[in-house]
């Protein structure tokens, strides 16, 4: 009795995998490629590179903190 049920769980696990694997797989890759867009800029005053949405932009440049942009 013990090895029927052991068999059944083992083929309802395999069948959860088959069906449900893919759309797993597909939700990693979307997230995993979300948030690679965000683009590098340069600070004009100390030349270190920092995210477009984390800097301060002034006069058309991005700079990379209140310091660099006095």
């Amino acid at each position: 009795m013990i090895i029927k049920i052991t068999v059944f769980l083992v083929v309802l696990f395999l069948v959860y995998i088959v069906f449900f694997k893919k759309s797993r797989e597909a939700n990693i890759k979307d997230d995993k490629y979300k948030n690679i867009s965000d683009t590098m800029v340069e600070c004009p005053s100390c030349n270190v590179f920092v995210s477009k949405n984390e800097a301060i932009l002034s006069n058309g440049q991005y700079y990379c903190s209140k310091e660099c942009l006095k």
